[in-house]
């Protein structure tokens, strides 16, 4: 999000513009009610847990806040969002999600404060248009970062190269704001619609939510430093399921560190590598292809790397099998060129998860003399 003194020139009108867009459908009145600084949004009784705090915010007491602030009409828009996300016009992923939206939406919406007193406010935030007293409420203004960066209000040909987005990536926690509210201002601005909602888990540290005051928050920087980026994509997109909570420890990620990267896919790519050196036959992988994995696109990542790494072990099997080791230099050749165009296959598949990796061994095994490299991924000890 912007910062104070931040991106005035493109993100404050372009905010700014999208209020007027939606300005048929926005009113001011005075509004008393439980407000949840960590969400920055208003709740019901109904949507606390036992203690009366913020399901995502618990042990945080709500502060009871009164005051007049600029509404939007959220429930003119209640039948239109539930057609939209029924007929999958607006898809969620998974359809857990999606069934949750629609409980929400059939429970009955209520319009919503969009906007802020600078009291409040602390006077930070974009000036709602024409009220100097009033700041645009968090949400209605950090959704339009999804706009205003792409050139909403300032870049039209920009703007309208990228948007409407393919897909937006987002926690479970923030599900109504990208599913019900975004959609509905962008429905009151006569804004297209993103294509897609795609809604992830949380991480959990041995076994319990992260927390600052039990103290098992992972800083990813230092673990980035000490292991580097690639291993880190795979064990979160390989041994986290992508629609629910997913586990993480450190002694978990070296386990599958050693287990699938340096016995795995290192070993693999070393072993190929040093037949290829050794032997005076210089294979090429010209038919080396990979189509799109649909389980990509489901958002399976887990289900599509598993078929990666089922790759990985059916062409150690194959060597296994063919001992090419005692073959002769032609027969060899043959053996080590099937070999080439699997590994290069491996490689390309493993583009958009570990990229790194990926570009190391299509240039390692580019040719035309395929030659022993340090390994890709040491054993952790």
């Amino acid at each position: 999000m912007w910062q104070k003194g931040g991106d005035q020139k493109t993100h404050f009108p372009s905010s700014q513009k999208l209020w007027k867009l939606c300005e048929k459908d926005i009113y001011k009145k005075k509004y008393k009610g439980l407000y949840c600084v960590g969400c920055e949004t208003f709740s019901e009784k109904e949507e606390l847990n036992e203690n009366g705090e913020c399901l995502e915010h618990p042990g945080k007491k709500l502060d009871e806040v009164e005051e007049e602030n600029y509404f939007f009409k959220l429930s003119k828009y209640q039948d239109q969002l539930l057609k939209l996300i029924e007929s999958d016009e607006l898809e969620i992923v998974p359809d857990e999600r999606k069934n949750e939206v629609l409980a929400f939406l059939k429970g009955g919406l209520q319009d919503i404060s969009i906007s802020r007193s600078n009291e409040r406010a602390k006077n930070w935030g974009v000036p709602v248009p024409g009220d100097d007293k009033q700041k645009i409420y968090v949400w209605f203004d950090a959704l339009n970062i999804y706009q205003s960066g792409i050139g909403f209000g300032w870049d039209e040909k920009k703007y309208n190269k990228w948007w409407p987005a393919d897909v937006h990536v987002i926690g479970k926690g923030i599900i109504r704001f990208h599913a019900v509210y975004w959609p509905a201002f962008l429905l009151s601005a006569g804004l297209k619609l993103p294509k897609k909602i795609f809604v992830h888990g949380y991480y959990t540290v041995n076994g319990y939510k992260m927390s600052k005051t039990i103290g098992n928050v992972y800083d990813p920087v230092p673990l980035l430093e000490k292991y580097g980026a690639d291993p880190l994509r795979y064990y979160c997109l390989a041994k986290t399921p992508p629609f629910t909570d997913g586990d993480f420890s450190e002694e978990k990620f070296i386990e599958a560190y050693n287990a699938d990267l340096a016995n795995g896919l290192g070993n693999l790519v070393a072993r190929v590598a040093k037949l290829c050196e050794r032997s005076s036959a210089q294979p090429s992988a010209h038919n080396a292809q990979y189509s799109k994995n649909n389980l990509v696109e489901a958002f399976r990542f887990d289900e599509a790397l598993k078929e990666i790494w089922t790759w990985i072990s059916k062409l150690d099997q194959q060597i296994e099998k063919d001992q090419p080791w005692k073959l002769d230099n032609q027969d060899l050749e043959k053996v080590l060129v099937g070999y080439v165009e699997k590994i290069v296959k491996i490689a390309i598949a493993l583009q958009p998860f570990l990229p790194e990796t990926s570009e190391k061994i299509l240039k390692q095994f580019e040719g035309p003399k395929i030659k022993s490299e340090a390994p890709l991924f040491p054993r952790i000890k």
